[in-house]
């Protein structure tokens, strides 16, 4: 069985391994990686793990209106690697999917729904632990604090990856889910993180208060360290270069609230193959040099006056707040109604949407 994993990266070179080798490590067999602008090496990191035979990477340079990673979902649709798959999943580096089922791996997964033709598996955000520095360690052993199991606001906590089979009912790829073909009008034998139907999606969201994550979630890892996610914020998003990253997705993604160690379970494994990679001294001295850029980009941000502003800003917010869950409920509805007002003012010739809209991938 081959399990295709399409992501696409830029500036990412501390993190590339941890996340290859936990991904092989779980049952992905493939990996189509497209990198656009890269300043810190994660391009040259690629060719050389291409070199190794472990990852097909692909150049996607910002070249058009067009954002790079609808660019480069548009390009992997005729990829040799996608005629080649059993199932397919895009995600990207800081998404770990994370599954409960069994030993922890696909075929644990799969084998704990054999009918599922795709799994919608929610996100889980994990916060950034009071954590202020870069540092190159684990992401996974960093960052343990994540949001509760039960989460319907911010609407982003009830958003979701994919993990589906290969299939002619699906036209091309998305960010969050394949688009069906037209004439195809329902999510047939799809079901959610806890194996129950997720048949009826609406958007990029699966709005429930039921356990989602009882099989599977994809463990998410925005935030980082505070200095990392300067960094990130200056990259910007790969999909909506108009969308910022600033203190309001800090506070959307910031909760510390319940401790998951679970994915820690492959931790050893993980490390024992990040350290036999490194004995390839190219591939150890591009680590480096990548993890010392970040470093100094971390330095140069800081000197930038609304940048460090914003350092200081996330300490004092502290650790995201989750409300009570009628709360969240009652602003969830109202959220959505917004947008179904404002998608009936688009069609009868209103001008743009607002932003932070629920994407439909």
């Amino acid at each position: 069985m081959r399990v295709l994993s399409i992501t696409t990266m830029r500036n990412e070179t501390p993190f590339i391994l941890e996340w290859l080798a936990y991904h092989r490590l779980i049952g992905v067999t493939d990996f189509l990686i497209y990198s656009n602008d890269c300043d810190d090496g994660t391009d040259l990191m690629l060719e050389h793990l291409q070199t190794m035979g472990l990852v097909t990477h692909q150049p996607n340079p910002r070249s058009s209106k067009k954002t790079v990673q609808w660019k480069a979902l548009g390009r992997a649709r005729n990829h040799p690697l996608m005629k080649a798959a059993d199932w397919i999943m895009v995600s990207d580096v800081d998404e770990f999917l994370c599954i409960h089922a069994g030993g922890g791996h696909i075929n644990d997964l799969l084998s704990a729904c054999p009918d599922a033709e795709g799994f919608a598996i929610d996100w889980r955000m994990f916060g950034n632990n009071g954590i202020v520095k870069f540092e190159d360690r684990p992401m996974i052993e960093q960052f343990t604090q994540a949001a509760p199991d039960v989460m319907l606001w911010p609407w982003r906590a009830v958003q979701f990856k994919s993990l589906y089979r290969a299939s002619n009912r699906y036209e091309r790829l998305g960010v969050h889910r394949p688009k069906l073909r037209k004439g195809e009008n329902r999510w047939q034998n799809w079901v959610n993180g806890s194996g129950r139907s997720a048949t009826q999606l609406l958007g990029t969201v699966v709005p429930s208060v039921a356990p989602r994550y009882e099989l599977a979630q994809f463990n998410h890892y925005a935030l980082g360290s505070i200095e990392n996610f300067l960094v990130k914020a200056d990259r910007g998003k790969p999909n909506r270069s108009d969308d910022p990253i600033d203190l309001p997705y800090w506070i959307d993604r910031n909760f510390n609230t319940q401790e998951d160690t679970r994915i820690l379970r492959h931790a050893k494994a993980v490390e024992e193959q990040v350290a036999l990679w490194k004995e390839d001294a190219e591939l150890n001295k591009l680590h480096q040099a990548g993890v010392a850029w970040r470093h100094q980009r971390i330095q140069d941000l800081i000197q930038d006056t609304e940048t460090f502003l914003t350092l200081t800003r996330i300490r004092q917010a502290g650790g995201s707040e989750a409300l009570p869950v009628p709360e969240q409920k009652a602003l969830f509805e109202h959220f959505m109604k917004l947008r179904r007002r404002l998608l009936a003012q688009q069609e009868n010739g209103g001008s743009t949407s607002p932003p932070n809209n629920p994407p439909n991938s």
